[in-house]
Formats: C-alpha cells, structure tokens, sequence
C-alpha cells in the first residue's frame, strides 16, 4: 500500500489550485513558472505527476501524491505545484497537508453525486482556505462571487490577493478582495492569446501584458492565478513571464489536433466548460460552422446532461451527441437527456444540425465529416480530452479522441486533396 511521508511537509512549499474548471492548466503554469527560474520542479494534477518535467505516476492517485513528494524533495524543489480536487478535500486532505498558496479558479455545478448539492461542493473546496497558516495566502477570482464566501472563511492573518480576468467584471460580493492582477483587454487568435493589463505595480513589473502560447480568453484567468501564486511564494516577475509565455499547454485542453479545418479535444465535461470552450471556438470560427460532439459521463449529476445539450445547441452549428463514459447506465438514456435540451434550445434559432450517434468513434467521423476546409470551421470534440480510455459497464476500452480524430482527419481531408 503506498504511504506519503507527510513529513515532508516542511520542505517545500505547496501551492494548490481549486475550483471546477482550470485547476489542471493553472497548476501546470505555477510549475513553468518555477522551471523559467532555473529551479527542479514538481508539480501533481488529476492527469498524473511529474518531477523535473518526467512522469512518474499516471492519474489522480495517492501514489501519484506520493512519487512526486519524495522524488521532489530529493530533487530539492522549492514548490510543489498541486491540484486539489473537491473530493480528496472533503476527505481531509488540507488538514494533513496544508498549502502555503492557496488558489481559486471558479465555481460552477459539478460532483453533485459526490457532494450532494452545491453548498457542500463548495464548503469541500473551503478547507483549502480556511486551513492555511498565518504565513500562507488566498489567491482568489474576483469575477466569481464564491470568491467572497471562502474569504469569510480564509482566516483573517492570511493574506489575499485577487484576480480578474477574461470576464473583467468583479462580482459585487468580491468588491472588497484587493485587486492584485487585472486584465484590461483581452486578444485571442488561433496561435495564442494576448492581455493587456490594468495598471498596478505587479502588472507593471510584467511589462503591462502577457503574452501566452494557449489560446483562449479563460487561460488568461489561469494565468492571473498562477501569476499570483507565484508571485506570493517569491518569485520574480522576470520568471513569471517567462514561465506564462513559455507554456504550452495541458493535454486534452483545447488541444489542437488538426490545422484546416481546426479540430480541437477539449475536457469540458461541465456545462460551464462546455460553453466557455464553444464561446471561444465561435469567435475563433468567424464566418466558419462549429462542431461539437460530446456526450456526458454515466453515474454522475444526471440534471447537467439537458443543460449541457442546451449550452452546445446555442454555440454550435452541429452537434453530434455520443456516449461518454456510460459506466453501469444506458448509454441512449443519457444521450437522450442531453438531446432533449440541444431540441429544446434549438427551437426558432434556424438551422441546425442535431445528431445522436451512441458510437463515440463513428459520432466522431461525423462531426468531423460535417466540417470543410478553407472556411474556418471548427469542430470540438469534448468531455473525455486526455483520457484514453472509456468505461462501459464494468469494463475500460482504449480509447483516445486525439487520436481517433487525428486518424480521421488525415483520411478524410488527404483523401480531398487527392481528388
């Protein structure tokens, strides 16, 4: 059985990332951030752990955990950069390993079976804030009123800062979080993603913007984060440029599989996600169609699967809905309940395409089959992104959109071109 040495606690800092959606991303740029300052480097998410930039356990196991604490610490790393998932809070983790930065992406539905509803969701990701020490700090996004509820909780010897960023709007509640990090204007083209930024004296160490090799508005919310965690644990701003602007990103998020038409796999499993990604594939599209085909997992908050349909039918031209991973249930019922609410959105919007193809692999030839070149298309293929497997029943089948889509991609449009 693996055991973590917690008493390792003491050698390192931990800087830990929580929210619904960006936690990966962002726990992935604090780490580029200590790489561009010439340190080792550790960091652990939900895909796995790495030490020094080389994988050492796959998956969000306490193995994982383990690796990266005692391989890190004997690679003398300064900072472990760490992902908290709201399930291994619940279960006490920051009581035993407490962090030194703790950070905040946002909060929208997710793990209701878990949780049992949002305030208990919520209050899992709280234990991350209210267990830091009085040297520690809460580094929070002001755009999400959540943001105010884990201030009232963060102990009040603890410093804060915040963020805003591609929303640019700070929420009511949050009115009182003092604004570290700001963007002002946000650019977004298909090669990457530029903020400029609010004036202060961070922001000025930066050289007013950022520039990062990620696209999309939400990695600039991901970026503001990380930038203030590792801005809190020491870090210059020299390096923290560096490390943003030298990232390129997570597997499975946004990731970019084919050029013309632009397919891209996305992990967006919440409809939150969901419409965060299809919004950025809409204004990369133009003129262009989008496509998206996704599904919703078995065993899991069945009350998102309706508004996940309604969120694709309202940013997409087409869309292609397929199994996820069913697990134990029906794999039509679920695609059903995200049929009816893609019907129920598209209704008086016009044409659209609306199929239901339970085999993810052929729903995947067709979304793909749907897009042209020369146009600006975009087909997005969401809900599973690094994952390259899918649970049926009891069993995992290999599977792995980026490369059923790539496979695809290459015989469709070669086969064009030959013509």
């Amino acid at each position: 059985m693996t055991t973590v040495d917690f008493a390792l606690h003491a050698a390192f800092a931990t800087a830990a990332v929580t929210g619904t959606n960006g936690k990966t991303t962002t726990t992935s740029m604090i780490e580029a951030i200590a790489a561009a300052a010439g340190e080792a480097t550790a960091r652990v998410t939900t895909l796995g752990a790495w030490v020094n930039g080389e994988p050492v356990a796959e998956g969000p196991t306490l193995e994982a955990f383990a690796n990266a604490v005692s391989l890190g610490a004997k690679a003398g790393i300064r900072t472990l950069a760490l992902e908290t998932t709201s399930r291994a809070l619940a279960e006490g983790f920051a009581q035993r390993w407490p962090a030194r930065v703790a950070v905040f992406t946002n909060l929208s539905r997710d793990h209701l079976d878990y949780h049992g509803d949002p305030e208990h969701y919520l209050a899992a990701k709280a234990q991350l804030f209210m267990l830091l020490p009085t040297d520690g700090c809460a580094v929070l996004n002001a755009c999400d009123p959540a943001s105010a509820l884990l201030d009232e909780v963060t102990p009040q010897s603890v410093r804060r800062m915040a963020y805003a960023g591609s929303m640019r709007r700070v929420a009511p509640d949050c009115s009182r979080l003092p604004l570290t990090l700001a963007a002002a204007t946000v650019e977004v083209g298909r090669a990457g993603t530029r903020a400029r930024l609010e004036p202060g004296r961070l922001a000025k160490a930066l050289g007013g913007e950022l520039t990062l090799s990620v696209v999309g508005e939400h990695n600039v919310d991901n970026a503001l984060g990380a930038a203030l965690a590792a801005h809190a644990l020491g870090y210059d701003a020299a390096s923290i440029r560096r490390g943003l602007e030298g990232f390129t990103g997570v597997r499975g998020r946004f990731e970019r599989v084919f050029a013309d038409p632009l397919v891209v796999v996305d992990y967006a499993h919440t409809a939150d996600a969901l419409a965060r990604t299809l919004q950025l594939a809409r204004a990369l599209a133009g003129e262009g169609n989008v496509v998206c085909v996704f599904g919703c997992g078995g065993g899991s908050d069945p009350g998102k699967r309706a508004e996940m349909g309604r969120v694709a039918a309202a940013w997409s031209d087409a869309v292609v809905v397929t199994s996820d991973n069913p697990r134990e249930e029906d794999p039509a019922a679920i695609a059903q309940a995200v049929m009816l609410g893609a019907e129920e959105e598209a209704r008086g919007q016009g044409r659209k395409v609306l199929l239901s193809e339970l085999d993810r692999r052929l729903a995947i030839l067709r979304g793909i089959g749907i897009a042209r070149q020369g146009r600006g298309d975009i087909v997005v293929i969401a809900g599973k992104g690094h994952e390259t497997t899918q649970w049926v029943g009891d069993k995992s089948l290999p599977f792995d959109d980026a490369e059923v889509a790539r496979t695809a991609c290459r015989e469709a449009f070669e086969r064009q071109d030959g013509k």
